[in-house]
């Protein structure tokens, strides 16, 4: 005996609500999933299926939820259709992280086991736009919960809380010089056992508490970051939020500038601008009047940046001439640890601000703004940086092929394979295949060193891959 399906109403409503047809929803779930790193072949008969009451897959149904959440504008999760949380239970995995709850340290912890352990219920997850706007109500509410610091082990001092920030300098040169992918698993694992142990120890002195909290927030931060550069922008978001919380909790508004910086930029780079502009200026908010002129020039490019997506180019032209002029009053600040790891403000306003003429589609400008940024990056003042250093001069190539400049192109293209050998980035992975796409036209124009060039970028894509 067959038992008929029971018509999913939530769901229908939802769709309707969200104004989206059958084929419209599934556009936007096989398009989050592909953030999430996997491809489906969802279509309007799909959807048809699960209003009916069929159950989608379980990573399926989170996709659907957050295809909805993001045209509704409030968090959907499966369990409000009667389907089941992708993970392990509850579900609660599958959520983890997604949120500044009053534990952080625990939170990373157990971030950092499912990364290491590669569990595709975190390394998988999909951004979140709806998470993307909490730290902006945090920015505005009073403390309302207890923060749980109680301290156990062994008791702490400055030369401990030094060994971690010398640590964390050394997994980040080698980040910026190899790429996200490169010592991954050992920057995590040190985070979930030296640093989270650091930030839950007793300390010599009360005024230590601080020091060690933002030294485990800046370690989060760059685990955060090897997820972006992987391409895995939901486990990096979740790194991020958990940052923020432990630089709250270390009452560190510097820091939680910065952490809201990348947030926005984040958001942007993925093409989910939601509320970047916010948390830009959520950001400038937390410095102004207490940070000095080269940091807040990396916070107004920033919010340059927020202002170009939104469509507002004259703002943000205005803003990328503030953000120079503030780079160079700032050229000798001195700068927190935490902020200096990624090379000068200067290079990172060059850097940003080609981003902001690429989108008002100011060829000529943001070429210029490239070949700054690579010019800096790649000096021996940054370390010498080859990731950005390398996807500075491949952007600009673009934007020399753009203006149809295509012999200068390849020449500039060529010093950026130079750059990016041995450097282990999805990042750079999705460069250099952009690049071969474009090249693959310049020889059907006949240019001649595309031939040669193209044979360059593919035998970097066998090596890298």
């Amino acid at each position: 005996m067959t038992h008929a399906r029971v018509r999913n109403e939530e769901l229908r409503l939802a769709v309707q609500e969200a104004g989206l047809t059958y084929e419209q929803l599934a556009v936007e779930v096989r398009r989050i999933a592909a953030e999430a790193g996997e491809t489906l072949r969802t279509n309007q008969s799909a959807v048809s299926h699960w209003i009916a009451g069929r159950p989608p897959a379980p990573a399926t149904g989170a996709y659907i939820s957050e295809a909805l959440s993001r045209r509704l504008g409030r968090h959907i999760t499966p369990s409000g259709f009667g389907w089941k949380d992708p993970g392990h239970g509850d579900g609660s995995d599958a959520r983890l992280g997604v949120g500044i709850g009053p534990d952080p340290v625990d939170i990373v912890r157990r971030i950092g086991e499912a990364d290491i352990n590669r569990r595709k219920i975190l390394t998988s997850a999909a951004y979140s736009v709806a998470a993307a706007a909490l730290p902006l109500g945090l920015a505005q509410a009073a403390e309302a919960q207890e923060r749980a610091t109680g301290v156990r082990g062994r008791k702490i001092g400055e030369s401990d809380i030094d060994a971690v920030r010398s640590m964390l300098k050394a997994f980040t040169m080698i980040d910026e010089r190899q790429g996200g992918l490169h010592g991954r698993s050992a920057v995590v694992q040190y985070l979930r056992t030296d640093v989270a142990d650091l930030a839950r120890a007793r300390v010599a002195q009360e005024s230590l508490r601080s020091d060690a909290l933002t030294a485990a927030a800046a370690f989060t931060f760059v685990a955060g970051w090897k997820a972006y550069d992987a391409g895995e922008h939901g486990l990096a978001q979740r790194y991020y939020l958990q940052s923020l919380g432990l630089t709250r909790e270390a009452d560190n508004p510097l820091h939680q500038a910065w952490v809201l910086r990348i947030m926005a930029h984040n958001g942007m780079d993925i093409a989910r601008p939601e509320h970047t502009l916010d948390l830009a200026d959520a950001a400038l908010s937390l410095a102004t009047g207490r940070a000095g002129p080269g940091l807040l020039s990396m916070l107004v490019v920033c919010r340059a940046r927020a202002l170009a997506t939104a469509g507002r180019g004259t703002e943000a032209v205005a803003e990328v001439r503030r953000a120079q002029d503030l780079a160079i009053r700032g050229e000798d600040d001195e700068l927190p640890y935490w902020l200096t790891l990624s090379g000068s403000p200067r290079a990172a306003v060059s850097s940003i601000a080609a981003k902001v003429f690429r989108t008002l589609r100011d060829h000529p400008n943001a070429a210029k703004q490239y070949a700054s940024a690579g010019r800096s990056y790649g000096s021996a003042a940054n370390g010498g940086l080859s990731r950005v250093t390398a996807l500075s001069m491949g952007a600009l190539g673009r934007e020399q092929a753009a203006q149809g400049h295509l012999e200068q192109a390849c020449s500039t293209w060529s010093q950026a394979l130079t750059h990016f050998d041995g450097v282990y980035s999805d990042r750079a992975v999705r460069q250099v295949g952009s690049m071969r796409r474009q090249l693959s036209t310049f020889n059907k124009r006949g240019v001649g060193v595309a031939t040669e060039l193209d044979e360059r970028a593919r035998s970097w894509q066998l090596a890298h891959a």
